[in-house]
């Protein structure tokens, strides 16, 4: 026991690399909002990271949307079918999840929009709204290119997807085709939208500052209110002053201007992933590849005899075998107790492990979860310098910030000294965003009387 110990300093050094100055910050910012610019940019846009795709959705809810809508969220290995009742200040909402059998998410698009059709006149069945014509809003979070409200371009999968047959292809028409092979219910599909964007919606419904809408969950992503002037691909309705952007930040980096803060465990990490090169940013933040980056740190660290007494587990060298969950759990616990920490390393089959290797275990979770919370901190502090309002209200979802118990604060705490003097910002944890802001995009659609029945 002695011996372990003195380990824990080395550790610490090793781990320096997953700190981010705030001078490296800023340069993250400064490279953040240069890519901004050129994806908003008819010239640059082409050859954009980051590609600040137009929404199409030029009005946020005003609270006097009403009526019966549908909803379909469809953004990883599960979906969500919703119906929402909107009356005067209230609405009721009922939804049903429905899984994505594995051969369905690596079968063709066709198949997969097969089974979001039959899924819909289930729902639909249950509802008894089945000899209804109800509008629905459709939120599809992977990369879109939108080319009108109702019209979006499936630039790729992402999140353990690939359906054959669907890139390039307008999703809204797969489900169409789908929902006419069927020839039994009567939807119209009025919007569709990704995550960030009925998050977005979600909240601006509750509080009309929301203008900033952030994913930090399985992937990372935000969205916000650009003036529709800076929007040089956007040919429609001038009048209308403001534009919902759809970042697609999760891409930042892909050409190589996050190299300067990556490890080589984010190296290993992408080089693993189904899309090598691809979503850079994204795999420094998401929940989707957190808990593998500290399973390489403590892998590392363990081959180098700093850990676990130089002991391993067949479980620890196994590929994403450390859950992000298990990140939040072991940050959790009480400082000095490491009753969660134990647990998760004895279900890895690290039963050895002494105090002292909890606690290096423990820190290594803070320098991954941290750098995340900083790297997010500085992307919506780039937002909201670039939209220089007084007071923004940022709408979050996704299961790192509603479960991990540090996110939160480390992220007020860093937006607050990056944000410009004089801007002032909340941070409003979505409640079920994307559902309900689909149904949202629909009825401010409809609303606005958009071509909805």
């Amino acid at each position: 026991m002695g011996m372990a110990i003195n380990n824990l300093p080395l550790i610490r050094e090793e781990c320096e690399i997953l700190h981010m100055t705030d001078k490296q910050l800023r340069e993250i910012m400064t490279r953040l909002h240069n890519d901004l610019v050129k994806g908003l940019s008819k010239d640059t846009h082409p050859t954009a990271t980051v590609k600040c795709w137009l929404t199409y959705i030029q009005d946020l809810p005003n609270g006097k949307e009403r009526g019966k809508f549908l909803a379909l969220d469809l953004g990883g290995t599960n979906f969500r079918v919703l119906i929402i009742n909107l009356g005067e200040n209230h609405f009721d909402m009922q939804s049903k999840i429905y899984a994505i059998p594995n051969h369905i998410m690596t079968g063709t698009g066709i198949a997969l929009f097969d089974h979001i059709a039959e899924c819909l006149a289930n729902f639909m069945k249950e509802h008894n709204v089945y000899e209804e014509r109800l509008a629905l809003g459709f939120t599809f979070s992977f990369p879109l290119k939108q080319m009108g409200l109702t019209k979006g371009i499936l630039q790729r999968w992402t999140k353990g997807f690939s359906c054959s047959g669907a890139i390039g292809e307008d999703v809204v028409q797969g489900l169409k085709d789908a929902i006419a092979r069927r020839g039994d219910v009567q939807i119209d599909i009025c919007a569709i939208l990704n995550d960030t964007t009925g998050t977005l919606m979600s909240c601006a419904w509750k509080n009309h500052n929301c203008k900033i809408g952030l994913i930090v969950g399985t992937g990372s992503n935000a969205c916000y209110v650009e003036k529709t002037g800076q929007c040089e691909l956007f040919e429609g309705d001038m009048s209308k002053s403001d534009m919902l952007i759809n970042t697609e930040w999760g891409a930042f980096g892909d050409d190589g201007a996050l190299d300067f803060v990556r490890t080589e465990f984010d190296r290993e990490v992408d080089s693993n992933s189904i899309n090598p090169g691809k979503q850079i940013q994204e795999k420094m933040i998401s929940g989707m590849y957190m808990g593998e980056l500290v399973r390489l740190a403590l892998v590392k660290f363990t081959r180098m005899g700093l850990l676990f007494g130089g002991r391993g587990s067949d479980l620890l060298f196994q590929r994403n075998s450390f859950y992000t969950k298990y990140v939040s759990e072991i940050e959790s616990d009480k400082p000095g107790d490491f009753t969660s920490c134990m647990d998760v390393l004895e279900e890895l089959g690290l039963s050895h492990a002494t105090e002292a290797d909890m606690a290096a275990v423990r820190h290594v979770c803070e320098c991954v979860s941290r750098r995340a919370a900083h790297l997010v901190s500085a992307g919506i502090a780039t937002l909201l310098n670039k939209m220089n309002e007084p007071r923004v209200t940022v709408g979050i979802d996704g299961s790192v910030y509603r479960f991990h118990p540090h996110f939160h604060t480390l992220m007020c705490e860093k937006i607050a000294q990056l944000v410009q003097p004089g801007i002032s910002f909340d941070l409003m944890l979505s409640e079920d965003g994307s559902g309900r802001g689909a149904a949202l995009v629909a009825a401010v659609a409809c609303r606005e009387s958009l071509g909805c029945a």
